[in-house]
């Protein structure tokens, strides 16, 4: 039997997207990767708390979008996973690359879930003709159409 928990949680911060929404697109890409058991915390900070995160951890300077922590599985354990995402710096993010903010809110998520995975990427713009980051890019694309496709479903059918 698979079991996939993501648990979605927010400090202080607001989300246009539903949690719901959130953990589904999680489990989305759990799935995709073929992981059949897992353990995720989800969690949505302030841009001071992703700073604070970032310099206590990884010895960074300043806020980011996304910080993922995977823990080492036994073999045969479940994936588990801590991933922190500052919506503010995702919205400033979304400005920048001329998306919706929606779309990068579940980008981070897929993002940050990859990470956690052991996916890795250069940093700088060579991140985005990487392997992890063309991958992030089919997860996300079937998650957006996987959510459009739920909303429609939960509305009933056209009248």
């Amino acid at each position: 039997m698979n079991s996939l928990v993501v648990a979605l949680s927010r400090e202080g911060v607001t989300s246009p997207v539903a949690a719901a929404t959130l953990a589904e697109v999680a489990r989305n890409v759990l799935r995709g990767e073929k992981v059949a058991h897992a353990l995720i915390s989800i969690t949505l900070v302030t841009s001071p708390r992703i700073a604070a995160i970032n310099a206590e951890h990884l010895k960074h300077r300043g806020p980011t979008d996304v910080i993922s922590f995977g823990f080492v599985r036994e073999r045969g354990g479940p994936v588990v996973a801590d991933i922190y995402i500052a919506p503010t710096v995702a919205r400033e993010n979304a400005r920048r690359h001329g998306v919706g903010f929606r779309e990068e809110l579940m980008r981070l998520v897929v993002h940050g879930i990859l990470h956690a995975l052991g996916h890795d990427h250069p940093e700088g713009e060579a991140r985005f003709e990487s392997p992890m980051w063309r991958r992030q890019e089919v997860l996300l694309k079937r998650a957006m159409r996987s959510g459009a496709k739920s909303k429609r479903q939960a509305k009933g059918p056209p009248k």
